[in-house]
């Protein structure tokens, strides 16, 4: 089967990493598979990508110096021509503004387009253009997909001409659980750890507050929040304001996250919302003990209401800081949690498990898969 699968881009990112987890396992089993960054160059993947699939920047593609509408439309004529000369078997697309242009682009083309939402609609504060943008478009893909059974209704209410609604969780890659088995926390001091994009969504100012009350009754734990963002100065300033320099560290970006993660003690995540956080799955996937806010979406249902891991609720500072006590004090909750939702997460999340969700997805679109 020849697959396209089209992202935004190929940097850091929870929608970034899933496309390389399918993109691998596709081409892996036989697939005919060929990547597309619509909206970046042709720069370094930041996740490993097989040699095996085509990665097509779009950008390269595009003809001229426009700006503005003209360029969104040289991308769109572009990405049209890709499609036609390729013929693929079935279009997937990542995110909204992706979305939308391939079904610009494949109109008329007779090629099922299964649009992938990544969060919640409900809750991830999109303008109004682009939610009157996703009712006028998603209607014409042959299947929108969206990560958690909580997100189906409200989407629903946003797009009520969308064909088909189906819920197809993020797939966690081999790699993760082969880590996982080996995972050793370090014996010198604790690590609390936390990864995303340093922005407001994830409320790291909230978790910040929190181990600060933490190391200030212990001196042998220390938080590290990897990734980078438009918060980046306020974060370093309150750090500095709490006298935690030596405790809290903002190390930036690292293409070898299951190393660090498996360096833990613990996995904190305090975001405002979510679709499914490809963070805090790959650390229940790890074995790492992790609490997390009870926002929408993911959480819950990544720790089975609490019982994989600690639940939180949104922005509670307090009961954020009692959960990271626990984490860091108590060996024998750590353990049981760890190992409890390590073997969820295999048996849930795993490829093995998600795989044959999309293969149902793409025969009722018509398209049949291959086999190695």
């Amino acid at each position: 089967m020849k697959i396209f699968l089209l992202v935004s881009s190929m940097g850091t990112g929870g929608a970034e990493r899933v496309a390389a987890t399918l993109v691998n396992a596709w081409v892996e089993r036989g697939d005919e598979v060929t990547l597309v960054p619509t909206f970046s160059g042709g720069g370094a993947l930041f996740y490993p990508v097989d040699e095996r699939v085509r990665v097509v920047p779009l950008a390269g593609l595009v003809e001229g110096d426009g700006h503005g509408l003209s360029r969104y439309l040289a991308r769109v004529a572009a990405l049209r021509k890709l499609i036609r000369e390729s013929r693929p078997d079935v279009l997937i697309s990542f995110l909204p503004n992706v979305s939308i242009m391939t079904l610009l682009a494949s109109r008329g083309l007779s090629i099922p387009v299964i649009a992938c939402e990544h969060n919640n609609p409900s809750v991830d504060g999109r303008s109004r253009l682009w939610t009157v943008l996703c009712r006028l478009f998603y209607p014409r893909a042959r299947i929108v997909t969206v990560l958690t059974e909580s997100i189906v209704e409200a989407f629903r209410k946003m797009v009520p001409g969308a064909r088909s609604i189906v819920v197809v969780p993020n797939p966690l890659p081999n790699e993760v659980f082969e880590r996982g088995l080996a995972r050793k926390e370090g014996s010198e001091r604790k690590r609390v750890m936390s990864v995303g994009r340093l922005t407001a969504q994830k409320q790291f100012d909230v978790l910040i507050d929190a181990f600060a009350t933490v190391a200030q009754e212990r001196d042998d734990v220390d938080l590290w929040i990897w990734g980078e963002g438009s918060d980046r100065v306020s974060l370093e300033a309150q750090i500095a304001r709490l006298g935690m320099r030596e405790r809290i560290f903002l190390p930036g970006t690292t293409d070898a996250l299951y190393s660090e993660l498996s360096k833990a003690r613990a996995f904190a995540m305090s975001s405002r919302f979510e679709g499914m956080p490809m963070a805090l799955m790959e650390s229940l996937a790890l074995g790492l003990p992790c609490v997390a806010s009870d926002c929408p979406s993911g959480p819950r249902e990544l720790t089975r209401d609490g019982r994989d891991g600690l639940l939180v609720p949104v922005g509670d500072r307090e009961a954020l800081t009692e959960a990271l006590r626990r984490l860091v004090s108590d060996d024998h909750l750590c353990r049981e949690m760890g190992r409890q939702a390590a073997d969820s997460m295999r048996e849930r999340y795993g490829l093995q498990a998600i795989l044959p969700l999309w293969d149902r997805l793409f025969a009722s679109v018509g398209a049949k898969t291959m086999r190695a």
